[in-house]
């Protein structure tokens, strides 16, 4: 059968670094405060100059670098964001042409911060469908943007950022065996739609609005429904937690990941935590993760790799992936 296999990874970040200490005379917080309740250090802010798009392109060319390839080779580029350019065209469109890609297409995907476990999942299926052999599967970013910089609940969570993986099809056994993307599940939940989203949108109020988000009802739902859809491809794949080599998790607060991890039964050390350097970046925080720990050698090539994420709407859903 037709798996998706990883052939490159990339990353992109603005050049302003925001520490806990900047929001000093901002709003009434501290770093002890902002540390201790979701583990986050920093994040990174983009300037005028750095966009949704131009962060998207820096980093799907970091990951066609090293994959070896040009934008010539790419069929699709998928595009997970959720503060996009423009409201259109899609900025998949803009990258597109930024990267100088006269032929396939590209479109965005709006899942919040779920956007790149659904981007992938998207991404798979068309290539297993024979509609793109390679494409470049985008999450990026500027939340800053669209942040209520008076709310110390919202605020300090979120910053700015761009990762991107090359898929590729490639022939594999249809076991657990293969390289590439094994299997995925995923889900959303309407009811749960004021606990987390912005309150604008053309069809609205005409504005771009403000992020806004009950930080206590998130919590307490992320856990059960992470959960639930990692368990689903566990059980449909026969992989567990002591056989899974890595865990990735949306980087959103350092507290959902460990007792997400605890309740699986994943090993502490087989977490990928980069939420204290990047903060919540919504649908690029699990590619600038797992660039982090591919760059650095943690994700080796035939690892086991679970990917998870939970964003507004609610959206949830996990992909694993043999690296």
């Amino acid at each position: 059968m037709i798996r998706s296999v990883v052939r490159g990874i990339g990353s992109a970040l603005p050049r302003r670094i925001m520490k806990n200490s900047d929001f000093a005379g901002m709003v009434e917080t501290s770093d002890e405060w902002i540390a201790q309740r979701t583990g986050i250090r920093q994040r990174h802010i983009a300037a005028d100059d750095e966009t949704t798009a131009s962060l998207g392109e820096a980093a799907a060319r970091a990951a066609l670098d090293n994959a070896g390839l040009t934008p010539d080779d790419i069929d699709l580029i998928v595009l997970a964001t959720s503060t996009p350019n423009n409201t259109f065209p899609a900025t998949a469109v803009e990258i597109q042409n930024r990267l100088g890609m006269r032929h396939g297409f590209a479109f965005d995907m709006q899942a919040v911060c779920s956007g790149f476990v659904y981007a992938v999942t998207t991404a798979d299926l068309y290539i297993k469908g024979g509609l793109a052999r390679r494409v470049l599967v985008i999450g990026s970013e500027t939340f800053s943007r669209i942040l209520d910089w008076t709310d110390r609940s919202t605020c300090v969570l979120f910053g700015d950022g761009a990762g991107a993986l090359v898929l590729e099809a490639e022939e594999g056994q249809g076991t657990v065996a293969d390289r590439g993307v094994l299997a995925a599940s995923l889900r959303s939940d309407g009811t749960h739609k004021d606990k987390l989203y912005v309150d604008g949108g053309p069809s609205t109020s005409g504005t771009v609005g403000h992020l806004k988000m009950e930080g206590r009802e998130v919590f307490k739902h992320a856990v059960g429904m992470i959960t639930d859809v990692i368990e689903d491809v566990f059980a449909r794949t026969g992989v567990s937690a002591e056989t899974l080599d890595w865990f990735v998790p949306h980087q959103a607060n350092k507290r959902i990941i460990d007792a997400s991890a605890k309740k699986l039964g994943i090993a502490e050390e087989k977490a990928v935590v980069t939420v204290h350097l990047h903060g919540n970046t919504s649908a690029a925080s699990v590619p600038l993760a797992l660039s982090t720990a591919v760059a650095d050698g943690r994700i080796k090539k035939g690892d086991l790799v679970m990917l998870e994420a939970m964003g507004g709407g609610f959206t949830w859903g996990a992909v694993l992936i043999r690296w």
